[in-house]
């Protein structure tokens, strides 16, 4: 597992985060904002993305996996749900990864069930080349070709995620 090649420093990310952190607090001025964080993936982007957003927020979290090893299953699989009430405030979704979209999809159909007053999808990583089922996102931090990265709050069997960076993984 030495193989990891750079994809994004630390800085790249701090200055990416910060630029989506200043257009949510714009965008969301006035209402009463929800963020959900998809863990454990997206902890670290949401606590550095919440940290910046100069606006009153409500945080809950989602524990949902579709991944056994470095595929997705497609099998949408919510460990722990949201605790926060969800109707008419403006619920923001942040993932660490979008690749396929089941994830995003399951969990924006679940939220919307809810009555929210509206759902948007931020996420740190986008890779289209995966995508199988059709999901808008809002917010994005950095397209990617079809690599399996690790770092910032992702992992391989649950390593990694104390990276400061992205990095590329050969598996």
């Amino acid at each position: 597992m030495n193989n990891l090649k750079p994809l994004f420093t630390e800085h790249e990310i701090k200055i990416r985060v910060k630029e989506i952190a200043e257009t949510i607090t714009k965008d969301y001025k006035g209402k009463d904002v929800l963020v959900v964080g998809v863990l454990k993936g997206a902890c670290v982007f949401l606590s550095d993305l919440i940290r910046l957003i100069d606006l009153p927020v409500t945080v809950d979290f989602v524990i949902a996996s579709s991944y056994v090893k470095s595929k997705s299953s497609g099998d949408i699989q919510i460990h722990y749900n949201m605790r926060e009430t969800v109707k008419n405030k403006a619920v923001l979704i942040v993932e660490d990864i979008v690749d396929t979209g089941f994830t995003a999809k399951h969990l924006i159909d679940l939220i919307a069930s809810k009555s929210p007053e509206s759902i948007k999808v931020c996420t740190l990583l986008n890779k289209k080349d995966r995508r199988r089922v059709e999901v808008s996102l809002d917010y994005v931090g950095f397209e990617i070709p079809d690599l399996f990265v690790v770092g910032y709050g992702m992992d391989y069997e649950n390593q990694f995620r104390n990276l400061p960076f992205v990095k590329v993984i050969e598996i």
